[in-house]
């Protein structure tokens, strides 16, 4: 397979509790109030102050809706829509990107809104990106960053098989605190000795 084409394809996965699949308008126009929740806008350091969290309009901008726009033609990564079965809206975003091919490993990341939350609909998502992305592409690590003022993502990301690697201390400041981010991965060969049945 070509490495720098890994992503070409965007498939639509699903697992019962979330799908995921390539953007649809609808999506797009569902992302412009989940991007501007203040909980999703502190949690993936997005910005500075509790002020800012709460003050960023619901509506895409031109520039970002057009970026939504074009993710069907990236190959070097996979953006998709988590959509809640149930209704069939999107509720956020999970990600591979960062891809360096030589080396075999990408970044990932998610982020969901506030219809989205405590539903177990997160967890389904990175099961279903993660075992999408050993089980399709020669990726051997998938690796992630997450804030210390979000134990309930690190806990998440450890039950779906990821590993703490370390910190990056003081690497995000938030309303005059400095905080850490949590240095996260899972090779191939996680994921391969953990393969039995969630």
């Amino acid at each position: 397979m070509n490495q720098l084409g890994m992503f070409a394809d965007k498939p639509t996965l699903e697992n019962g509790r979330a799908r995921l699949r390539p953007f649809t308008p609808a999506d797009i126009e569902a992302m412009g109030p989940i991007l501007a929740d203040p909980e999703v806008l502190r949690l993936t350091g997005s910005v500075h102050t509790s002020e800012e969290a709460n003050a960023s309009p619901p509506r895409l901008d031109p520039a970002t809706r057009q970026w939504y726009e074009t993710r069907a033609d990236q190959s070097d990564r996979l953006d998709l829509a988590i959509v809640d079965p149930a209704t069939d809206s999107c509720v956020g975003e999970a990600v591979l990107n960062d891809l360096d091919a030589a080396n075999g490993s990408c970044n990932f990341r998610i982020l969901i809104g506030d219809a989205g939350r405590d539903r177990g609909i997160g967890s389904a998502a990175i099961r279903l990106l993660r075992d999408h992305a050993f089980g399709t592409t020669g990726l051997n690590r998938i690796e992630l960053e997450v804030y210390a003022f979000n134990p309930r993502a690190r806990h998440v990301y450890e039950r779906c098989g990821f590993i703490f690697e370390g910190l990056r201390r003081s690497a995000h400041k938030f309303d005059g605190e400095y905080i850490d981010a949590i240095m996260m991965s899972m090779l191939r060969s996680d994921w391969e000795s953990a393969k039995s049945p969630d």
